[in-house]
């Protein structure tokens, strides 16, 4: 079992088999990203998650926004393309660093709100899907 020590605004050290690495976190529990060791993973973190989700046991969001203030580097999805959970939608650059936005479920995409080259706030919708 690994070890998690904060050690500033978002900023965690997690020790795993000898090794100390650094990961990033934003967002409110609900709806955490995670930056850690070049991946980017998305979740509710509160510590009864479970009863967020509803009767109906889903927490795939129907849409997806920016995690923090970034631009797009490539889109690579358009309305009416079906994807498959974790497939890369976009990606993003913020503080020199390439952030892949994965699909939280599978589904269709309905709407993709943001192109190539634009800059974007936290928050912003990327993709709304049906």
């Amino acid at each position: 079992m690994g070890q998690v020590k904060q050690v500033g605004n978002g900023v965690y050290q997690v020790a795993v088999d000898g090794k100390t690495e650094m990961l990033y976190a934003v967002g409110p529990a609900h709806d955490r990203w995670v930056f850690w060791n070049g991946r980017v993973f998305r979740g509710d973190f509160r510590k009864d998650a479970s009863a967020a989700r509803g009767s109906h046991g889903s927490t795939a969001p129907r849409t997806v926004t920016a995690p923090m203030p970034a631009t797009i580097v490539t889109v690579h999805v358009k309305a009416g393309d079906a994807v498959t959970k974790g497939q890369v939608l976009m990606l993003l650059e913020a503080m020199k660093m390439e952030l892949p936005i994965r699909a939280p479920g599978d589904g269709v995409v309905s709407a993709v709100h943001r192109r190539e080259g634009q800059r974007v706030d936290a928050d912003a919708v990327l993709v709304e899907f049906k």
